[in-house]
């Protein structure tokens, strides 16, 4: 097996529950608009042993990417997993026949997707169960209590090791933590879209691991310009400078780029390693200005 160093350093956030804060995430690995079968199965597979060859101990998944298909790849690929690897999945949506992304909040079925993502993964207990609240858009305000307590209730039975939200605001993770203790947030941000600047901040004060996704989304042509500049004169990608920025945001910071190609996977490995001057940073910072 190659170099078992973590990407981008590693993250304790519990005894039992050390990640990789260069993470991977799964969705990719389904087909065209994150349903049905990959195209190339063969290099799905290749693509998951390559993760764990490289370094990550952290994948991030959910039985709703397929639906089943990622989780039963990630099983194929992996099992028995190396004892470093955590898997986190997520629960809070369904599929609909069409590929429609469907909500799925009511307790009695967010504990059924849990029992679901077991048995697809082939595990006796889940490593971190993040319920999906929000939409990639945005976050609501409403009360969680009843579906955080779900989770809460599978935890007590030793289904789930540790609990995390997804599309969460700051009310809503607080309501959480008030319940059971909350070990990661994973929201949208990035260079362009920082309205979780507070929220960053505060998950590094916790010690709440902060999961950022779509790197590059939101981007104005100008702004990709500036990111553009910026990768040339680093001879790096902007994809690369993007991740980069984020891993050196916060200490908890921690990144699930995906990607469904070998080449892909390395390249936004190494930003891991990718040196970012202070004119660099100031001029990333800009970005979102």
């Amino acid at each position: 097996m190659a170099d078992r160093t973590a990407p981008g350093g590693a993250l304790t956030l519990a005894e039992d529950l050390t990640l990789s804060r260069m993470g991977y995430g799964a969705m990719q690995l389904a087909g065209p608009g994150v349903f049905g079968p990959p195209k190339d199965r063969d290099q799905a597979i290749a693509v998951l042993r390559e993760a764990v060859d490289l370094g990550i101990t952290h994948i991030d998944t959910s039985d709703f990417y397929g639906p089943t298909v990622v989780n039963e790849l990630i099983r194929d690929a992996l099992y028995p997993y190396p004892a470093d690897l955590r898997i986190v999945t997520k629960v809070g949506a369904r599929r609909g026949a069409d590929g429609s992304w469907l909500f799925s909040l009511e307790p009695s079925d967010l504990k059924a997707q849990v029992r679901e993502n077991l048995q697809h993964l082939r595990l006796e207990t889940l490593d971190v169960v993040n319920l999906r609240l929000g939409s990639h858009e945005g976050t609501t305000e409403d009360p969680i209590a009843e579906q955080f307590g779900a989770l809460v209730e599978l935890q007590q039975q030793g289904l789930i090791r540790h609990l995390g939200l997804s599309g969460v605001s700051a009310a809503q993770l607080t309501e959480a933590q008030g319940m059971a203790p909350v070990v990661t947030v994973q929201n949208l941000y990035n260079l362009s879209r920082r309205d979780d600047d507070a929220l960053v901040d505060r998950c590094a004060a916790e010690g709440i691991a902060y999961a950022a996704f779509f790197p590059l989304g939101g981007l104005t042509p100008l702004q990709s310009e500036t990111l553009t500049g910026v990768a040339a004169k680093l001879d790096a990608t902007p994809q690369q400078v993007a991740l980069a920025w984020l891993l050196r945001r916060s200490a908890t910071t921690v990144l699930i780029p995906g990607t469904s190609s070998v080449a892909h996977l390395r390249e936004n490995v190494a930003a891991a390693s990718l040196s970012l001057p202070a004119d660099v940073i100031a001029e990333l910072d800009g970005i979102g200005g």
